[in-house]
């Protein structure tokens, strides 16, 4: 009998200070998933009455990132005047284009009590037409993203369509990106019609064709076999799909690009400070070595 997995990939901790997170993507066996191409679980991480999150200003280019809350929140403040407190359920997409500056911080609200965070952020490659668009941040309530129970198991679609339904998030480029939450242990139809997806196990676990896969884990599927994977009690997993480029990505510490002479010119143009500026910032994160 044939496999419907790929492979599963198993997260490299990274240490950011604060906090620690589990980086998914890029993985040797995994460089992307359609578009997606950086996958980070940040936390549960908890922290004490006056402690939090400062993430100081820093440059992105020729990517989105989608910074997705189940606990917890962060403030953020970019270079095009957008300041907006990130909560759970909700979907904060910033468009990078030709580049972007942005801080992530606890808020003071936050610092008043013990407090915990749990979310992931993932980064999108941009079509190669669009990589130098003007960058923007759009946030989207919970409230107004679409969201169905099916078989026990509530399903909220943050990006691109998915399980019958699509996100207000506008993308031109074939995407899915979904929470999946087991009321109860519970059996998923995995949807099919992308050429690359997987589903990261981000609490709980997953069973498929037998297997048993844990919390961190990623697991690729074949592209166009029927899945169905049983989720424990308390899982919660997302489905992640879409059409690969054809033209590669290269990624260097925060910028992504389909050129790498473009990479080069980001770094320049970081060392040198022509990025706009943070309003209200003076920190920043300088280029590594």
């Amino acid at each position: 009998m044939t496999s419907v997995i790929k492979h599963a990939i198993t997260p490299r901790p990274r240490d950011l200070g604060d906090f620690t997170v589990r980086r998914v993507l890029p993985s040797g066996n995994a460089p992307m998933v359609g578009p997606f191409i950086f996958f980070d679980h940040m936390g549960p991480a908890e922290f004490p009455e006056g402690k939090g999150i400062d993430v100081r200003p820093h440059p992105h280019i020729n990517l989105a990132t989608v910074t997705y809350l189940f606990e917890g929140s962060l403030m953020h403040r970019d270079s095009v005047g957008a300041v907006q407190n990130i909560e759970p359920g909700a979907v904060n997409w910033m468009t990078a284009g030709r580049g972007i500056v942005h801080s992530e911080r606890s808020s003071d609200e936050f610092r008043s009590a013990n407090s915990r965070i749990h979310g992931i952020q993932s980064w999108v490659a941009l079509p190669a037409e669009e990589e130098e668009c003007e960058p923007r941040f759009d946030h989207y309530p919970m409230e107004v993203l679409p969201t169905t129970e099916i078989d026990g198991i509530a399903i909220r679609i943050i990006a691109g369509h998915a399980f019958g339904m699509e996100a207000p998030v506008p993308f031109s480029h074939p995407i899915a990106y979904a929470d999946c939450e087991a009321r109860t242990e519970a059996t998923l139809e995995v949807p099919s019609g992308f050429s690359e997806r997987a589903l990261y196990v981000a609490e709980g676990s997953v069973k498929i064709d037998s297997k048993v896969f844990e919390t961190g884990q990623m697991i690729l599927l074949e592209a166009d076999a029927d899945v169905t994977t049983t989720m424990s009690g308390d899982a919660r997993v997302m489905f992640v799909a879409g059409e690969p480029y054809p033209e590669p990505r290269h990624i260097w510490w925060n910028f992504v690009s389909s050129r790498l002479d473009r990479l080069e010119q980001a770094k320049q143009d970081w060392r040198e400070w022509n990025f706009e500026r943070v309003p209200g910032e003076t920190e920043f994160i300088p280029l590594p070595d």
